[in-house]
């Protein structure tokens, strides 16, 4: 089962009554544009605990068509890559 946001502001707001839905909505919205923003820069953005996000840089090359065999131009592009922390790594393979 996936965590959608909203269900996770939910979850923000059960834990902390006192702020303002709208405020941790805002809060949750800010940290994810920085997280956008600093990745779009080319930086590599790391939350301790939790993991780090880093972009890669794919070079362009020939590639090839499964379906019909024909070589096709594939340019460069950018991909992000997630690398998860080992104090989460350890808790997810926790046994229950």
């Amino acid at each position: 089962m996936a965590i959608v946001k909203s269900k996770l502001l939910k979850k923000i707001f059960k834990n902390y009554p006192n702020f303002y839905k709208k405020d941790l909505e805002k809060f949750f919205d800010i940290i994810l544009s920085e997280i956008k923003y600093s990745l779009k820069k080319g930086e590599r953005v790391e939350l301790r605990g939790f993991g780090t996000w880093s972009i890669n840089t794919q070079k362009a090359r020939i590639s090839r068509n499964p379906k019909t065999g024909e070589k096709v131009n594939t340019p460069e592009k950018k991909t992000v890559h997630f690398k998860i922390s080992k104090d989460l790594l350890k808790r997810v393979n926790e046994d229950k």
